[in-house]
Formats: C-alpha cells, structure tokens, sequence
C-alpha cells in the first residue's frame, strides 16, 4: 500500500467546503456521511438527487427554479438537466458588485492592473449595452481572438449577459487555425487585440485579424483591444473599431440579465483539430456553471478570502474554468506571457506579491520548472499558498515530491484530469484526503466514473478506457453543424453505446484516485500489450540529461515496435552509454516490453496549443501518412524533423 505523501490537518477537513456540503447533504437526506468515498458512492447512486443539492448548495441565482435535476438518466446522449430553470450565467459570475478585488492581471513586462468587482460590474454594464446596440441577441455567436487580458473576461461576461455564445482563440493560432474554428461558427461580433509579448518580444496580431475578417462575412463588427499600442492602427482592417471608441464612457447603463433556459447554449469550445477539421462542441448555461461551482467550491476549496491563478491561454479550458470563480467571490490572477520571461521564479514572485492560495499550473510547468533548478519555497514568501493544481498532461511521481520539496511541504497538490468536452474533470482534487504521489486524488462528484477492460467491465488496480457510466450537466448539448447528432455519438459513445469513452487510458486504484496513462488513441501495443505512454515518460523526463521525450508506435513486421525520441538537455549528446541508461530505467521501473526498440535524439517535441504532446500526428509522419490541421499546433514546423528518418528503416 503506498504511503501518502500529504494529509490535510483536522483543521482543514473541518472548515472544507466539502464538509459542509456533506452536512447539508446529510441534513436534506438523512444520510450520515464520514468519508469522500462516502459521499462519491451517494452522489453516483443518488444522481438527481446530488445535483439537484449542488444546485442549492451553490446559491445558483434563477429567475424560474428547476423543476427537475434531470429528466431521464436513460439517454446518453440526450438527457436533459435543471428543467424549467431560467437564468443567466453572468449573473451569477457577477453576484458580487463590492469593493474587493475580482480581477489582477500581470501581463508580461507590464503594471499590474487591478479591478474591484463594482469597476468589473459596471465595465461589462458599458460593453453589454454597447453590443445590445449592435444587435447582438441570444443565441448569435461572439468570438474573441485575444490574449489573457481583464477585457477577454468583460467581454465574455457582457455577450453571455444578453444570451449571446461566447468562443475564443488565443492570439498565437495561424489564420488557418482561428478560420477552422470561428469560419464554422460565423460570429456575429469579433473581439481581438492588435497583439501580444512572449519571451520578450512583440507580436502583432493585426495581419490575421484583417485576415479573419475578410474570410468571414458574418462578422459585423472586429472591436480591437490595444495591447502592444494605445492607438494601433486598425483603417485596414474590415469593419474594425477601437475598443474604447465602441464600449463608450461616462455612467454605465444598468445592466439586463436576459433570462435563458438551463440547455441554452453559452460556450463553444474546440476539439484539438489535429486529426481532422475541430469538433465545434456547445455546452450549455446551467451545466457548466453548475460543474465548475462544484469543481471550484467542493474539490478546489475556493472561498471568497481566495486568490486563485491558474496558468492558461484564452484558448484553453482552463480560461473558463478559472473565470467561473467569480461566482465565489475570490480574486482571479490573469497572466499573460512566458512563465519564465524573464527568470524561472517569474510566476513565482507574482505569488507572493498576490498573496495566491491557489496555483494552476501544468505538468509541463513543473517538469521544466524542476529541470530549471528553482527553488521557489527558497526564493519566495508562499505561506498563503494551501493548493496547487496541475493538468494537462499525467504529473508523474518525480512531480509530486518536486512540489513537496521546492515549492511548499504543506500544500495541496491536486493532479486534475478532465477535457475540453466536459470544461471539467473527470478526476481531481479532495480537500479532505490524503495525496499519494503520481496519483489524482478521486473522481468527481456525480459523475460515474469507471476503468473499462475491452469487454466493458469495469476494473479496479488494472488499466482500461476511462469511461463515465451516466450522463452528467456538463457534456455537449450538442456539436456545430451535426444535425443529426452522429458525429458527436461517433465522438464518445461509439466504443461502448450508452456509455462515454473519454479516449484516455487510466487506473483506479486501491486508494479511490485514479493514475492517468496517457491517451488510449495514442497507446502503444507492442506484441499485443497495450502500454501507455505517461509509463514511459514518467521513467524518461526524471533523467537530467533528457528534458522531453515522445514516444510512439511504429508498425514494424506485423507487430508494433516502440520508438522513443528524445530531446536533449544543453550540452548533453545521445551516446550509446546513456541508451542504455534510459533502457535501463524503464526495464527496472516500468517492465521490460516498455523498453523502446529505438531511441533517437531530436531537436524538437511537437505540441497543441494548449500544451499537449501530440504522438498521433508524429506517428501520421513516420508512416507517411498526412497530418491535417497543423495549424492546431504551436510548433507544427517540429513535424518535418520525423520524416524519413533513416532509424525507422533499420
């Protein structure tokens, strides 16, 4: 049995959010819950009861209350949540309109900026207004093309007011990349900004907004942010107009919250698109509010006292899932630029100079940042920090006793584990629980959670496709220009009817977490064993001389045989003694059929925008086969590195 490698003291569990729901769970239902484990049983047993009690729980702000949880847990796809209800989700994100700090925002080499919530409140009252008056309605499509600024957030907030479907790009997309995507959804009104800084440098922006405006005739208003300039130019740009010269000044206007039904659609978020034209997925208004209050107030812990980070672009889920936390009352740190322009402390220094309690990060983050050798527990002042989050990739063990060694030895380390479908976990964080390295805490609350062998059984302590068993609020309503709905059951529901198939291959485990590893589309199958590739890495990315690694399957005499390419740390050559080395460490640590046939250095790893390895398209590359959508990717250069290697024919 493992050790853990934290525990929350008698303190914590008491003042947890959890175990004040569980108390008001037990008083509703007369129920007498002492354990997480407890409480997940009931809340997947009891479905319509568990969310109808987070709806509550979670003070939702309704015109109409719900009738209904949820209509007939049957469907799958199809079941329908909070019946009857009518409301607005910026309503509820702005229920706070005091004087406390809702938004800071550091951008890189920038002043700190801070907003109250009164300022927030009446900047999106101006901006709402002034989209009112362009004519956007409920249901038209507002699309931002911006980076991680307060005005991406205002601007979301005052199109969901009137009804309207926020999506977003972040500014590094290619035109390719942002066309797929808007040119699908044809928004009505696009805000952008006339550029963004990484690293140091400059990048305008305004060639591909002037870009995405000519190619886009539904696009009847391109309102420009100026970021790099106070007054950039925008005369050759179609349509376009500065953004103060369009929100107006003086007194706000008051602001008018159009009522919505639960199942209104209020984002669209994009699949990957890196095999094949994006997935358009619309999730609804009450869904995804009611799941991320449940992710941020029962797993995350987040109060109103809080101050939370987490380090996305606006291109990510993560966004949304951070801006949710409005509705909490806490302070949201937004952050825009290189984490480590220009020292490896960076966000670090910004931590202690906000007083952050929560700190979202990714697995990526804090393997480069251990490889940097920083010591932020040293260098920085962290005593309000009580949590840090980590997704995007599996966190491996290595991770775990990095963040208890340099970062903070009291501290909650959640490895959270979702997608961009659900905007929400599958699995994450127990406030209230123990951490045991290289594991996530628990699944989440009212969601059905399970490891499927490829019979469709579930198994405990083995691996199998994550799946979950039972509709939950926050799965697509449905897909963009899907009208009979076949490519979103092609999507989750094809490999098991009635069940969703997340497409990542994972364990539960004997403690109630779940190990993640990695993408079951991407698993390799050496001699038929199927092995994912967070095994591999785990092993790799621990050794100094490496500092990334990808490993594929590559079809080789009617088997599969595994190929590891690896990109060296500076100043370090792949010699055949450090091979043998990193054979070695998988042999001893993982099994022997881990141990990759080839290993071959290379100078770039391949990764989405939103910072996820990308083995299917380097496995398209060695075959010869085509790579679609590299416009998906942040470095899609990266993949002419793995033609024809001359390793792959021997």
């Amino acid at each position: 049995m493992k050790e853990p490698i934290w525990a929350p003291s008698e303190e914590r569990i008491r003042d947890a959010n959890l175990t004040r729901f569980m108390k008001f769970v037990d008083a509703r239902y007369g129920t007498a819950f002492r354990t997480y484990e407890e409480l997940y049983r009931w809340s997947i047993e009891q479905i319509p009861d568990f969310w109808a009690a987070m709806w509550e729980f979670g003070g939702i702000i309704a015109s109409r209350p719900c009738e209904t949880a949820v209509d007939d847990l049957s469907k799958m796809p199809g079941a329908r949540w909070f019946v009857g209800a009518k409301l607005n989700f910026a309503e509820n994100l702005l229920r706070f309109r005091d004087e406390r700090v809702a938004l800071v925002f550091k951008g890189e080499g920038q002043a700190t900026v801070r907003l109250t919530y009164a300022e927030l409140f009446a900047r999106v009252a101006r901006l709402s207004s002034a989209l009112h008056v362009a004519g956007v309605a409920p249901g038209d499509r507002v699309a931002g093309f911006l980076p991680n600024l307060p005005e991406t957030v205002i601007a979301m907030l005052a199109a969901t007011s009137l009804g309207a479907v926020w999506s977003s790009c972040s500014p590094e997309f290619g035109l390719r990349g942002v066309l797929d995507r808007f040119g699908q959804i044809e928004p009505k009104i696009l805000f952008a900004a006339d550029g963004y800084r990484y690293s140091g440098k400059r990048f305008d922006s305004r060639t591909r907004v002037r870009g995405i405006a000519a190619a886009i005739p539904a696009i009847e208003r391109v309102v420009i942010v100026p970021y790099l300039d106070e007054r950039p130019r925008i005369d050759d740009i179609p349509r376009a107009i500065l953004w103060d010269d369009f929100a107006g000044e003086g007194d706000p206007p008051s602001l008018r919250f159009v009522q919505l039904p639960a199942d209104h659609p209020l984002y669209i978020m994009y699949s990957s698109g890196t095999t094949g034209p994006p997935k358009c997925m619309v999730q609804g208004v009450a869904g995804i509010l009611v799941n991320h209050l449940k992710e941020l107030v029962l797993h995350t812990d987040l109060k109103r006292d809080d101050t939370i980070i987490y380090l996305t672009t606006c291109g990510w889920m993560m966004w949304n899932w951070l801006v949710s936390s409005l509705a909490v009352g806490a302070t949201v740190v937004l952050y825009d630029g290189h984490p480590f322009h220009p020292a490896p402390d960076t966000l670090w220094r910004l931590a202690q100079n906000e007083g952050i309690t929560v700190f979202g990060t990714s697995a990526r983050y804090l393997a480069v940042l251990e490889k940097a050798g920083a010591r932020p527990a040293r260098e920085c002042d962290l005593t309000p920090l009580r949590a840090v989050l980590s997704t995007g990739s599996p966190l491996p063990e290595e991770s775990f006793r990095f963040v208890y060694r340099e970062v903070k030895r009291d501290v909650q380390l959640a490895s959270i584990s979702g997608g961009t479908d659900l905007n929400g976990c599958f699995a994450l964080g127990n406030p209230i629980g123990p951490v045991y390295p290289g594991e996530l805490q628990c699944r989440g609350l009212g969601l059905g959670v399970a490891a499927f062998d490829e019979t469709g059984t579930p198994v405990v302590g083995e691996t199998g496709e994550l799946v979950c068993t039972a509709p939950f609020p926050s799965m697509p309503l449905y897909f963009w220009n899907d009208p009979d709905g076949s490519a979103y059951r092609r999507a989750y529901f094809a490999k098991y009817p009635g069940v969703w198939a997340h497409g990542d291959w994972c364990e539960i485990t004997a403690t109630g977490g779940m190990i993640i590893y990695g993408r079951s589309d991407a698993t390799l199958n050496p001699g038929g064993v199927r092995i994912g590739t967070a095994e591999i890495y785990r092993q790799v990315e621990t050794l100094p001389e490496i500092a990334d690694s990808l490993a594929v399957g590559q079809r080789w005499e009617g088997d599969e045989r595994v190929i590891l390419f690896v990109r060296m740390a500076d100043g370090v050559a792949l010699t055949e003694e450090l091979r043998e080395k990193i054979r070695a460490s998988i042999r001893e640590n993982v099994s022997p059929r881990h141990v990759p046939a080839r290993i071959i250095a290379i100078t770039d790893i391949p990764y989405t925008i939103s910072m996820k390895k990308v083995e299917l398209a380097v496995r398209h590359v060695i075959h010869g086969e085509p790579v679609r959508n590299r416009d998906a990717l942040a470095n899609p250069e990266s993949l002419e590195l793995y033609r024809d290697l001359p390793q792959l024919r021997e």
